[in-house]
């Protein structure tokens, strides 16, 4: 049946092969599906159809992480929980079943310390925090923020390090970033050539050294979704990423620990 069903296009009924293949990550830690928040998606109905492509591809949890950038994207814990609010209450209104969460993508800027000192956080679980850089050039203050968010006992997460393009000659820096206790995340388009052919080449060598601890989708758009479903028919993310300690299916567990004792 497989050789004829290849040769002819297969039934009508055979399942697209993109089908679950995320089911493995259990929690999508990384994207922009709140609507309306930051240059992710612009309406209830748009994050109606990434959530749909999420579930398609085998995510039905997922943790939202709009950008806080100053002068860009001037999202608060309060316009965060406001979009996070809308969109819950559409999911149960058409009884979609998908638990949604919410963070937020904090940007290496001149307002992050305000932030971290007056503990104004949107946290993943209640402990993780997603932070970034520009693409442009290099945040000196990466360390000092890494240090100022372990003071007050949470743990920092760098967004996609692959796409940071200064560091690509650099392999010493990634090593320099985990030893200052700095889990690091992947975007799952990374490993195809999405981004471009450099920074595929650095998250292939970031995976074979085992340096990521997460993975995320980071989807914006439909476009991110489509280009997701190829690249894991393509790929087997999960094997790829084996000797990762990949820690987004065990994200709540600790929580879960906690409310049982």
């Amino acid at each position: 049946m497989g050789f004829w069903s290849n040769l002819f296009g297969g039934s009508k009924n055979d399942q697209p092969a993109y089908l679950d293949q995320l089911a493995w990550v259990g929690w999508d830690i990384h994207n922009h599906i709140l609507p309306g928040i930051d240059d992710g998606s612009p309406s209830v109905e748009d994050s109606i159809t990434l959530i749909n492509g999420l579930k398609a591809l085998g995510i039905h949890n997922c943790v939202s992480t709009p950008h806080v950038m100053a002068g860009v994207h001037n999202n608060t814990p309060e316009t965060i929980k406001g979009a996070h609010g809308k969109l819950t209450e559409h999911l149960k209104a058409n009884a979609v079943d998908f638990k949604l969460n919410f963070s937020a993508e904090y940007m290496i800027d001149d307002q992050i310390d305000q932030w971290i000192q007056a503990d104004r956080l949107c946290l993943i679980a209640d402990k993780y925090m997603l932070i970034e850089m520009s693409y442009l050039s290099e945040s000196k203050a990466l360390f000092n923020v890494i240090r100022d968010i372990q003071d007050r006992g949470y743990q920092p997460i760098l967004a996609h390090p692959e796409r940071y393009n200064y560091y690509h000659n650099n392999f010493r820096i990634f090593e320099e970033i985990k030893q200052a206790g700095c889990y690091l995340q992947l975007n799952l388009l990374s490993i195809s050539k999405y981004y471009g052919e450099n920074v595929k080449t650095c998250a292939l060598t970031l995976i074979r050294a085992g340096m990521y601890d997460f993975v995320g989708t980071d989807m914006h758009h439909t476009r991110h979704l489509e280009a997701l479903k190829t690249v894991v028919t393509k790929y087997d993310t999960q094997e790829l990423l084996k000797g990762n300690p990949i820690k987004n299916p065990k994200l709540f567990e600790s929580e879960r620990e906690k409310r049982i004792a």
